[in-house]
């Protein structure tokens, strides 16, 4: 499938390498999307790896970029990050009727709606799986065969789920403070029955903690979360991953974060830790 080049709309030199953004034209999503991608000053000599990062709510593209510090140790391992929006956006795609932050637009899920409005536009899941990675493959200095996948929050909802959703695809998954089970969390109620309908059953291929119990690889997992996050009890349940992975034997690195939150300064704190953990996997 040929793909139109995307347009750059923004570069920033950053830690020897670049710091830039492009907009295309999204077939899966029915929209015109934005990207960020980070390429380290390694690409000069040939492909690297890439690391795909999903944000949380309200965030677009650019948040991860500007706050987290990934820069530094992307340059430093040499690996590419490439950071999706949130969600689809534009005239005509659907939003909380009620303007709410935790639906619609900023607020994608990361899965493939099935019910109207949402449907038209909201098929994140197959554009971060399909049309993007084709994309970023086809027009960027990457190797397709060393890929890992990041993400805070609903992104780390989507990193997990998606990770093992496809088996062989990742060398690695990691995750702050990730909505653990959409089918056990207010915001899993509301977006997944907005999304996905009433019936529940279609949400678990979405549920970490259900994929978890059916997962054929035991890829790399690492997870912090801080305990004052004030979403930890109600939304983020990261006990029932913990006793998940327990119950299916998967070994996996979830870290309890003594007074840090759910925000970016959380994430700036720990995100080395993380370029480590997937350059190691990625080096593999």
């Amino acid at each position: 499938m040929a793909h139109q080049a995307p347009e750059k709309i923004g570069t920033n030199q950053s830690f020897g390498g670049q710091q830039l953004r492009y907009k295309h034209q999204s077939a899966v999503l029915n929209c015109e999307m934005t990207f960020s991608i980070y390429l380290p000053p390694q690409v000069e000599k040939g492909p690297v790896p890439v690391l795909y990062w999903l944000s949380g709510l309200t965030c677009t593209d650019e948040n991860f970029v500007q706050k987290a510090g990934s820069q530094q140790y992307a340059a430093e391992h040499g690996i590419a990050i490439l950071c999706p929006d949130t969600s689809p956006r534009g005239e005509g795609v659907a939003d909380d009727p009620d303007a709410a932050y935790d639906m619609g637009l900023g607020a994608g899920f990361y899965v493939d709606a099935t019910q109207q409005p949402w449907a038209s536009h909201y098929q994140m899941y197959s554009y971060i799986v399909d049309e993007l990675p084709a994309l970023i493959n086809a027009q960027f200095p990457v190797d397709a065969n060393r890929v890992s996948i990041s993400g805070h929050s609903m992104g780390g909802h989507g990193a997990l789920s998606i990770a093992l959703k496809n088996p062989g695809r990742f060398k690695s998954v990691s995750a702050f403070s990730p909505i653990c089970s959409p089918l056990n969390c207010p915001w899993g109620d509301k977006t997944l029955g907005n999304y996905l309908g009433a019936d529940k059953s279609t949400w678990a291929q979405y549920d970490t903690v259900a994929l978890v119990a059916e997962a054929k690889e035991h890829l790399p997992v690492l997870v912090d979360q801080g305990e004052a996050d004030n979403f930890l009890d109600e939304q983020l349940k990261t006990p029932l991953l913990i006793e998940a992975a327990n119950r299916a034997g998967f070994p996996m690195d979830i870290r309890m974060q003594p007074e840090y939150d759910h925000s970016y300064f959380f994430i700036a704190t720990f995100i080395a830790e993380h370029m480590a953990f997937h350059a190691r996997a990625l080096a593999a």
